[in-house]
């Protein structure tokens, strides 16, 4: 497998604004595009981005490798110059931009000079055709946390997603995974993204009124018998909200931040008792403190296993002195790869076949390897939820399956 590590290196960073300056351009100079939202309303992240290809420069880049950032100011229009501008400058790969509107918008000119993606997108409608797409996709996170839980015995499941775009990826992942597995979606509900409060969604989800309507007629009936046995079950029956079991075992809560805290916490008010149904997630739950919604506590999810970057978050708050966002390693790994593939004996190889390499790489985030759509497959972890720190319970494959005729 080719490992993204390797000797330390200097190189110098343009940009419309100069970074470093750097060293004249010789024949050998392999350039590299980064498409980046430097300005507007992403320029937060993207300039973390950015600060996380530097790394990736100083570990991995010779003296002949040129990264150029542009700025694609978020627009698509702007993505599309900077592409152009890229291009002309003789960039071999585009590594960014990052939202797919941007990706789509550098297609056109990527193409026509046969200059390769690796673009900073989890949409996979994006892939194919030179563009890569590096982001973690909801299907593959669906697939893994899926196919665990069936491991374990769950046979029905259920999901609750907002009604967007990526809600409909993770339910449509979700009945292909069920249905190969001989198992069964029993329940499926969409909420609005956009709604403040999701009590009458939980409410209806959990077949509450119907539960609640079954126990309370149940200790009518006991109470008019006004018998021992009847008197006993009445006992039993004293701290129930509802009676009658739910029609699946496990729910996907297919969301992530503040609206999946303010779902999770309706849950057990409506009887969707986290302590028999198992709760699942996506990467979505792969943030610091979710353990801090109770309803949420003993959840699987899957996601990058966290050992591969703990190295790299503690590197990047050294350096810029902030814990980094989550995604940034993207941008490292990408830098990484072409930085690797313009060292090689040959010269620089950006072939689909080399990017394309079966064998996969070594990064941030765990192994992982392009595919010949676009889309990149991950080696993840199932994570399960703890209240103060979640905890790996199965391990991410060190290594892809490959197979040779």
């Amino acid at each position: 497998m080719p490992l993204l590590n390797g000797p330390a290196g200097t190189v110098g960073l343009q940009s419309e604004e100069t970074i470093r300056v750097p060293p004249p351009a010789t024949t050998d100079t392999v350039r590299i595009a980064l498409l980046l939202p430097l300005s507007g309303s992403n320029a937060k992240i993207g300039k973390a981005l950015l600060n996380a290809a530097q790394l990736a420069l100083f570990d991995f880049a010779d003296s002949r490798f040129e990264l150029l950032p542009h700025d694609t100011k978020g627009t698509p229009d702007g993505a599309a110059n900077a592409a152009s501008l890229a291009i002309g400058d003789g960039a071999s790969v585009i590594l960014g931009p990052l939202l797919s509107q941007n990706v789509a918008a550098i297609r056109p000119a990527a193409r026509a000079a046969n200059v390769p993606v690796l673009a900073f997108s989890n949409d996979r409608s994006i892939a194919g055709d030179g563009i890569y797409t590096l982001g973690f996709l909801p299907s593959a996170q669906v697939n893994r946390v899926i196919q665990f839980a069936s491991t374990k015995g769950v046979t029905r499941f259920a999901v609750l997603a907002p009604d967007n775009a990526y809600g409909a990826r993770v339910v449509d992942a979700m009945r292909r995974t069920v249905e190969a597995l001989g198992a069964r979606v029993t329940r499926a509900r969409y909420y609005d993204p956009s709604a403040g409060d999701f009590t009458d969604v939980i409410r209806e989800f959990g077949d509450y009124d119907v539960r609640r309507e079954a126990l309370l007629q149940q200790r009518k009936e006991l109470q008019a018998q006004d018998d021992e046995i009847s008197v006993r079950a009445l006992k039993r029956l004293e701290n129930l909200q509802t009676i009658g079991d739910l029609p699946f075992e496990a729910l996907l809560l297919a969301d992530g931040g503040k609206r999946l805290l303010s779902v999770a916490a309706l849950l057990p008010f409506f009887d969707i008792d986290p302590g028999t149904v198992r709760m699942l997630g996506t990467g979505q739950w792969d943030e610091p403190g979710i353990g801090k919604e109770p309803a949420l506590i003993g959840g699987w999810y899957a996601a990058p296993p966290p050992s591969a970057r703990v190295e790299f978050d503690q590197l990047y708050a050294d350096t810029y002195g902030e814990r980094p966002p989550r995604l940034v390693t993207m941008a490292y790994d990408a830098t990484a790869l072409v930085s690797v593939l313009a060292r090689q004996e040959d010269g620089a190889d950006f072939s689909p076949a080399a990017l394309t390499n079966a064998n996969g790489f070594w990064g941030r985030d765990g192994v992982f390897r392009l595919l010949a759509d676009g889309t990149a497959e991950r080696g993840l972890s199932v994570m399960q939820v703890g209240r103060d720190q979640n905890r790996v319970i199965s391990e991410a494959p060190q290594s892809f399956e490959v197979v040779t005729n």
